[in-house]
């Protein structure tokens, strides 16, 4: 079982074949023009699968009773990451991706028209102006989280769910929030991701 079925698994998102297909056009383009037009670093190309899909996989394993949500905002999304694996595993769900870079909105729109999705947007803009309401927030590696919490709480109330991922490598304990555990055997290695815990 690859890292991105792993993942799935984890996160309790049934993989169709459809997903499944897209995740492997998504790998593909951000090799062969993500990684060209620097959207990500060159030294990515190698780790597409656990770095970047199966690690937005994840962060599904945060959605409140295991729904999806019904929509997610991704903010400081870069390339689409995690946002597009998760608008390709949760098609119903509207997905709006925010980064402040022309050059990385541009590339996600580009995603977006290459795997003919519907449900996702690009908006163009600060993480820290964004006023899009919505059910769900992810972010990853976009600032320190309790920097970041003031945003969630504003952009999802206190009835939505946020999930930040970022590189740990202690499991983290930042005050707001609950941290996940995703155990070595999904992604090679431990991670951490760190959920809005209720005010």
């Amino acid at each position: 079982m690859g890292a991105i079925a792993r993942a799935a698994r984890f996160a309790g998102i049934a993989l169709g074949p459809d997903a499944e297909r897209l995740l492997g056009t998504f790998a593909a383009w951000l090799r062969e023009e993500a990684i060209p037009a620097g959207g990500l670093g060159p030294a990515e190309a190698a780790s597409i699968e656990v770095r970047h899909l199966a690690d937005a996989l994840t962060f599904a394993a945060g959605w409140r009773e295991g729904r999806p949500p019904g929509s997610i905002v991704d903010l400081g999304s870069g390339v689409g990451l995690p946002g597009i694996p998760l608008a390709v595993v949760h098609p119903d769900t509207q997905v709006v991706l925010v980064d402040r870079s022309g050059r990385r909105a541009r590339l996600a729109r580009r995603a977006i028209r290459v795997l003919g999705l519907d449900n996702v947007e690009v908006l163009e803009a600060d993480v820290r102006r964004v006023a899009v309401p919505c059910d769900a927030v992810v972010a990853r590696g976009v600032m320190p989280p309790a920097e970041l919490l003031p945003i969630l709480r504003r952009l999802v109330g206190a009835r939505g769910c946020a999930v930040v991922g970022g590189s740990h490598r202690t499991a983290p304990e930042v005050s707001g929030y609950v941290t996940i555990e995703v155990p070595a055997w999904v992604l090679d290695q431990p991670a951490w991701l760190l959920k809005m815990a209720p005010p």
